[in-house]
């Protein structure tokens, strides 16, 4: 009994900092609580590590080490990390694809129909509910940093999004966005309108790039 005793008693002694550090760094530069709690950590381990710095809450259960190289969009990947079957769209995508000069206040995200529907409090998030059917047209995984990826709308898909929710996110927006993008080098207008087909806005795209090209 008192050998047993002994173990438990050791088994709750928590692990010192540097060791609970590296336990968190084989989980990988970001990590949700439950990938860290899967490498080894301890639960009061975890917490503590948070409260002194060593990992940063990107958002409710995922963290990241404070010392690792810098994201340039933490926030797009803190969501989808939340949301795994969701996708980055509309003025968010604009902002990552380089598509406008505004800076969303919040993250837009993208779930399709009949899909569990996240409620995300920081990042800000909007959600946004998509057709099931035609959801995957246009999703692409794009780098962030070195070995992070987001699941985002194409620029095409962006740019189609835009314009067909243009009562919600403001003409202004779509067309700028269309505008900025027809300058770019890989602009490619045929796929454009070949999307906005599929996605059943084909005549207003033919009429607005006949305008505008």
């Amino acid at each position: 009994m008192h050998q047993v005793a002994s173990c438990i008693d050791l088994h709750l002694v928590p692990v010192s900092s540097d060791s609970a550090l590296e336990i968190a760094r084989r989980a990988g530069e970001i990590a949700s609580a439950a990938e860290l709690v899967a490498a080894g950590l301890r639960w009061e381990d975890l917490y503590r590590l948070r409260d002194e710095g060593a990992l940063v809450e990107l958002s409710r259960g995922i963290y990241r080490l404070a010392d690792a190289p810098a994201l340039s969009h933490p926030d797009l990947l803190a969501v989808c990390r939340r949301a795994p079957e969701g996708m980055i769209c509309l003025s968010s995508a604009a902002s990552f694809w380089d598509l406008t000069d505004e800076i969303p206040i919040v993250v837009h995200l993208a779930v399709p129909r009949g899909r569990h529907r996240p409620r995300i409090a920081y990042p800000a998030t909007q959600v946004h509910i998509f057709a099931a059917e035609t959801f995957e047209l246009g999703r692409v995984r794009a780098p962030i940093g070195a070995a992070e990826t987001i699941a985002i709308t194409s620029k095409e898909r962006t740019i189609v999004d835009l314009l067909r929710l243009r009562s919600r996110v403001g003409r202004d927006m779509a067309f700028s966005a269309l505008r900025t993008y027809l300058r770019t080098h890989d602009a490619n207008p045929g796929e454009l309108l070949a999307l906005a087909r599929r996605l059943r806005i084909g005549t207003i795209m033919a009429q607005v790039l006949e305008h505008l090209v």
